[in-house]
């Protein structure tokens, strides 16, 4: 039975967790509170910032997972939740009966600066311009030279279930100027599960992964097109002043690389995702 440590076991961790005891996986899911982890997924409580190696800890990794979440963009946090958070980790894994067979370590789009709208892909130049942006840039170091096969996956903004801040805004009424265009990228919360379960299973097959993967969907757009298609489905207008999205940034993430090993998103673009969202019942 394959053994996975999900470091970070939030709503993204929970969900592969999920699928991966599906496939008959055991999974251990790491978080300072565990009383919120479904059945199925075994705890480990234990505070990434912490080095002192917790009890749970298994003897046995076959993979490692590392996706906490930091709450809010505080440097010094990123700092010690991203960074030595993984090399704590890293050195629990030394006495085990041998390294993981790989890591796939979460990381963001945000480490890249590009704002003229110009596409980016896994090639492009990652000179991030904010401090939490150059924190999660020497976190993908740390996994990359951590002695054992990993990759790092650069997620988009997330959305979906339980992720309706924009839904909320544009409601409430938002400005979302269309020039000069502001391009965004995002990936449904079930497409960033399922992008992570296919590289392990790719992995757990022995196939060659690359050491950086977008996960964005298929379809880069300014947030006034997406904005604009969610207050014709509200029933409601954008305003012509008032307040804005508050994102920062304009560029357009190219999936290519990760379709190519195989993956395809569920909901190729915001408009499956959001319409989705907002049926009733939903």
């Amino acid at each position: 039975m394959k053994q996975v440590v999900i470091a970070g076991c939030g709503d993204i961790g929970t969900g592969l967790g999920l699928r991966l005891r599906q496939r008959g996986w055991r999974v251990f899911g790491l978080r300072r509170d565990t009383s919120a982890l479904p059945e199925g997924i075994e705890p480990i409580t234990a505070d990434l910032t912490c080095a002192d190696k917790p009890a749970q800890w298994p003897d046995k990794v076959d993979y490692l997972v590392y996706c906490p979440a930091a709450g809010n963009r505080d440097a010094q946090l990123y700092q010690r939740l991203y960074v030595q958070g993984l090399e704590h980790v890293l050195g629990w894994l030394q006495g085990g009966r041998r390294l993981p067979g790989h890591l796939l370590q979460v990381s963001s789009t945000g480490v890249y600066a590009q704002s003229e709208g110009e596409w980016v892909t896994e090639n492009s130049p990652a000179l991030p311009d904010s401090e939490t942006g150059k924190v999660l840039l020497q976190a993908e170091d740390v996994a990359l030279r951590c002695g054992f096969p990993a990759s790092v996956v650069r997620l988009a903004g997330i959305y979906g279930p339980g992720r309706n801040r924009l839904i909320d805004q544009v409601r409430g009424g938002l400005c979302v100027p269309a020039e000069p265009p502001q391009y965004t990228n995002r990936i449904h919360r079930d497409d960033a599960v399922g992008l992570l379960e296919h590289l392990l299973l790719e992995a757990d097959k022995d196939e060659l992964l690359a050491p950086c993967y977008l996960g964005v969907d298929d379809e880069p757009v300014s947030m006034h097109e997406v904005a604009s298609w969610l207050a014709e489905q509200l029933g409601t207008q954008l305003l012509t002043d008032g307040p804005t999205s508050g994102r920062l940034g304009s560029k357009r993430c190219s999936n290519a690389l990760a379709r190519e090993s195989g993956w395809a998103p569920r909901y190729p673009s915001y408009r499956e995702g959001y319409g989705e969202m907002l049926r009733p019942g939903s």
